[in-house]
């Protein structure tokens, strides 16, 4: 169990600089779906939009710190588990809320909100509840992580593809239009793969640890399915936004979790390992409730 804490999982920095990439690409081609007005639309009737970011980036990591306080886990994997809750929504969350018959530009909306507020949340996020349990401070002391890098990796991988996207978007939609489809397809596959030979390179230590973090990750993604889904409820949203929030405070960027623990952490092998579970499991869980959420109409 120590060696989990201590052992760095082999992941070169030409690999890291690829993932980066891969990532950017990911985000570019989900923003060809964005246009301006998305946000205008939004901002007209900001409730939905509200509770799901508060929910994404309040919630889910209050939720996730009392988990570490009730289990009290190595803290690699604690500190794993507050880094995957703070980072935004996932990049398949749009697909997933479109399956389960939910709003699904709601859905984008926050995707695109939460990628912009992760430039300054995400680092703030990990830097808070961090340091509020001993064992993940003594972690983050360790490493000596800067908020500003965090900020700025954030920015190059996702907030700046999303401007691009939504640019091209508006000012060539017949291009975008062309070209959305086969780089969304082209672009998740190449990332898949990648992530399928980057857990080939550590099979051995990952089908080793993996067990010791699987209760733990499907725990905290249920907190996060059911903790939108209640603050939702809460706020007397419709089962139309209700699914969406759901599902995108559920769906996080475990893609960007990877890069951020193999670039400030040296892949510390419990936080690997966790995000990595975490984008395996999150999919599973995903798909299997929109599967149930589909089979009624939701009112709007």
């Amino acid at each position: 169990m120590q060696d989990l804490d201590t052992t760095m999982l082999n992941f070169s920095p030409g690999s890291l600089m690829l993932l980066n990439a891969i990532l950017a690409v990911v985000m570019f081609s989900i923003a060809l779906d964005l246009r301006l007005d998305d946000f205008r639309r939004v901002l007209v009737a900001p409730k939905a939009l509200v509770v799901g970011l508060v929910s994404q980036f309040l919630l889910l990591p209050a939720l996730t710190f009392l988990l570490v306080l009730a289990t009290t886990p190595r803290p690699s994997i604690a500190l794993g588990l507050i880094l995957v809750a703070a980072c935004p929504g996932g990049n398949i969350s749009n697909f997933i809320t479109h399956r389960a018959g939910g709003n699904a530009a709601l859905s984008v909306s926050m995707t695109a909100f939460a990628t912009v507020g992760a430039v300054l949340l995400t680092p703030l996020n990990i830097a808070f509840w961090g340091g509020l349990y001993a064992p993940t401070r003594a972690v983050l002391q360790a490493t000596s992580i800067d908020p500003v890098q965090v900020a700025i990796t954030v920015t190059l991988m996702l907030l700046l593809p999303l401007v691009l996207g939504i640019a091209l978007n508006t000012q060539k939609p017949a291009l975008a239009a062309r070209l959305r489809k086969p780089m969304q397809l082209t672009s998740m596959g190449i990332f898949v793969a990648f992530i399928v030979l980057a857990l080939a390179a550590n099979w051995h230590f990952f089908l080793q640890f993996a067990w010791l973090v699987a209760g733990l990750v499907v725990l905290h993604n249920a907190l996060a399915l059911g903790g939108g889904f209640t603050l939702a409820s809460v706020a007397r949203l419709s089962p139309f936004d209700r699914r969406a929030i759901t599902i995108e405070t559920g769906i996080q960027n475990s893609g960007l979790g990877l890069v951020l623990i193999f670039g400030f952490f040296g892949g510390l092998g419990g936080m690997a390992v966790v995000a990595a579970f975490w984008g395996i499991w999150h999919a599973i869980s995903g798909i299997a409730l929109a599967a149930v959420f589909n089979r009624t109409e939701a009112q709007r």
